[in-house]
């Protein structure tokens, strides 16, 4: 087994996928920084039986990241690095793309190859070893003649131009928000992220959590 192998076939018995990966050089005595992020289909039904989500305690998803995938890195010869616990914090959306398999989307979103615009990570492996990383992917946009992120939103807050976060938060308190809680629509209208399979629950944990 290669050790590409060995990392994703690790990430993957955590239910985490490798999401993207890269050569950085902001950091010191790392050659390799690997991205993870949910597997899906699955995660959420793993993540509600877990210990943190269950214990009523704040930043359940946090808490679970940091216990795994810090475990994972000890596993693996790695370090750890979470894009929570700062100030200061790590520079995740950056990492992401550099990976090569996340950009800038039409409303200003990243959006992944594989996970659309409803990606995330929970953390990434640092490792001292230079490794070589699968080639790098086209962005689904440039082929997306629609673009149906751009109108998606019911009352205009995200888009083109700008993200109006007081008008997406007034929103979701009303009752014409609630389809929004089960998801963001402009993330669910993305093509890719129909194809992700992230289910409304779990959409829902980080709607509620953003509220």
């Amino acid at each position: 087994m290669s050790r590409w192998d060995e990392i994703t076939d690790a990430a993957s018995g955590r239910h985490l996928s490798v999401l993207g990966a890269l050569h950085p050089t902001d950091l010191p005595d790392v050659q390799t920084l690997v991205m993870l992020g949910p597997q899906e289909p699955g995660f959420w039904a793993m993540f509600r039986d877990t210990e943190e989500f269950r214990d009523g305690a704040t930043d359940p998803m946090d808490r679970w990241s940091a216990r795994v995938i810090s475990a994972l890195a000890k596993e693996l010869g790695a370090t750890p690095y979470f894009p929570f616990g700062g100030p200061p914090f790590q520079p995740f959306i950056r990492w992401a793309t550099e990976t090569g398999r996340a950009w800038p989307s039409p409303v200003g979103l990243l959006v992944h190859d594989t996970a659309g615009l409803m990606i995330s990570y929970r953390g990434a492996l640092g490792f001292a070893e230079r490794l070589e990383i699968p080639p790098q992917s086209e962005r689904p946009c440039d082929t997306c003649a629609d673009q149906p992120c751009l109108t998606a939103c019911p009352v205009g807050a995200l888009g083109a131009e700008a993200y109006d976060v007081d008008a997406c938060k007034s929103h979701l308190h009303n009752d014409a928000g609630a389809e929004c809680m089960q998801g963001c629509l402009v993330r669910r209208a993305c093509p890719v992220s129909k194809d992700y399979g992230r289910l409304p629950e779990h959409s829902h944990f980080h709607m509620k959590a953003f509220r």
